[in-house]
């Protein structure tokens, strides 16, 4: 279930050395210390709060969306449900030259940051990849799946995934994913990234969703945008276990729903090999954060293994 873009570490599956720490993973040319990574949004827009990310025990940290042109500040906003949450948020504010500065600073330090990016067109995402890359980004998320974008997003063909993958393969020589949702047409937009040179592929983008005002029958936020947390695990889960039932074998990084360790193993066990954690962490970032790593190295150390020995084994084999 491994290949170039990352895999786990192959190492002793009993021993101190593993009780004290889970062996390090490699994901997308980056050698981490946990399979535990933060995904982008909100929350990744800030040098202080990546910095503090890591340090509380995330593997990696992916900003959260550079654009070279993301518009005027609009109106993003969050809604709580009981089992996720709605929001309407786009990309970071912060022009390149800033993101450009703070990944210098980054990779100065020798900091796992992935840097997630998007443009208008293929073009413009090539020169925008191309300029994080100069500055020092090791690795790359293309996040070209936002449905909050011109009122529900472009339409995902793997057409379109095609265009975008094969414009930056061309101008950037480091790792990257691509980040796309669940749903139609899935595989074959997989396989459109991974022909057009990506590296490993970020696993679920939101999906639509939609809150209703039952009094009153207002659309809350005022229409459908991104749903992300603990309502689409399954669905998270069930594409990947079947994508690999079936036979694919490029590098994926799970996302949707991760609120603990067990969700963690769940998604390594169905073949991902790191996993991202988003929307638990907009409670009680730090703490949530360093709670989902130490109870999975606790995990990980109970059972007597490593990071490699979950990964795929749900997986039925003939």
């Amino acid at each position: 279930m491994t290949g170039s873009g990352f895999g786990p570490d192959s190492g002793p599956t009993s021993g101190a050395a593993v009780r004290s720490a889970p062996a390090p993973v490699e994901v997308l040319g980056l050698r981490l210390k946990s399979p535990v990574v933060v995904g982008s949004g909100l929350l990744t827009d800030q040098e202080r709060n990546i910095r503090r990310l890591l340090e509380d025990g995330a593997g990696a940290v992916v900003t959260k969306t550079i654009h070279p042109d993301p518009g005027p500040s609009g109106d993003e906003r969050l809604l709580r449900l009981p089992t996720g949450m709605l929001n309407s948020t786009t990309y970071s504010r912060r022009s390149v030259d800033d993101w450009c500065a703070m990944l210098r600073r980054f990779a100065d330090d020798g900091l796992p940051v992935i840097a997630s990016v998007h443009a208008d067109s293929p073009a413009a995402l090539a020169d925008l990849a191309e300029r994080v890359t100069a500055a020092g980004s090791g690795a790359l998320e293309l996040g070209i799946s936002c449905l909050n974008e011109d009122e529900g997003g472009l339409e995902d063909t793997p057409e379109r995934v095609a265009a975008y993958t094969r414009a930056v393969r061309r101008r950037t020589p480091v790792p990257f994913s691509v980040k796309l949702a669940i749903g139609e047409r899935v595989r074959e937009r997989i396989d459109a990234a991974m022909a057009s040179g990506a590296d490993a592929i970020t696993l679920s983008d939101t999906i639509a969703g939609l809150a209703v005002d039952a009094d009153t029958g207002e659309v809350r936020l005022g229409g459908a945008f991104g749903y992300s947390g603990p309502g689409i695990k399954p669905l998270v889960l069930a594409e990947i276990f079947g994508l690999r039932r079936d036979g694919l074998t490029v590098p994926v990084m799970a996302s949707g729903g991760v609120k603990d360790a067990a969700d963690v193993a769940e998604y390594l066990s169905v073949g991902a090999e790191a996993v991202q954690v988003y929307t638990a962490l907009h409670r009680n970032m730090h703490a949530t954060l360093r709670g989902i790593r130490q109870d999975f190295d606790d995990w990980l150390a109970s059972h007597g293994g490593t990071v490699a020995d979950l990964v795929g084994r749900s997986i039925k084999r003939p």
